[in-house]
């Protein structure tokens, strides 16, 4: 594995309100290409959902987020990190139910200098898609300091 040790953010990746819905990241890694993924489970609390135990669309969003952003940072090096979301993009296909455990992953598909692209989702235990989400990350690397948006070609 060329990207960073993660495993102090295994867990909720260091973000209380990701445990708190039932969302634990446990395994990352870094593919062929130098792309980060990480997987974990989904199991929804009673915080996640509405009162028909079924969870929100802002939920899944926040899971899937948290999922890119883990996925991206295990990919890049000490002093790096995804800085924020510039655009998530989600989509719900089935419900999710309280009480019920789900498969999450999440993968940057491209890293560039300053914008990483990433995807996630969420499939029940026959691998059928729940939820999924594409989002655009701002990446702060190391040697350039934070990045600036306004009129700047980012890529």
């Amino acid at each position: 594995m060329t990207g960073r040790d993660m495993d102090r953010w295994l867990g909720d990746g260091g973000m209380a309100l990701v445990g708190a819905l039932g969302a634990s990241l446990q395994r990352y890694g870094v593919d062929g290409e130098d792309l980060g993924w990480v997987e974990g489970e989904f199991s929804p609390t009673a915080l996640a959902c509405n009162p028909h135990g079924l969870v929100q669309a802002g939920v899944h969003a926040t899971v899937l987020d948290a999922a890119m952003n883990f996925a991206i940072n295990a990919a890049l090096g000490a002093g790096e990190r995804a800085e924020a979301t510039l655009e998530i993009g989600t989509e719900l296909l089935r419900a999710a139910r309280q009480g019920t455990s789900y498969v999450l992953r999440g993968d940057v598909v491209r890293l560039t200098r300053r914008i990483a692209f990433a995807e996630a989702r969420v499939v029940d235990g026959d691998g059928r898609p729940i939820s999924r989400a594409t989002a655009t990350f701002l990446v702060r690397r190391a040697e350039g300091g934070s990045a600036e948006v306004g009129g700047r070609d980012l890529a």
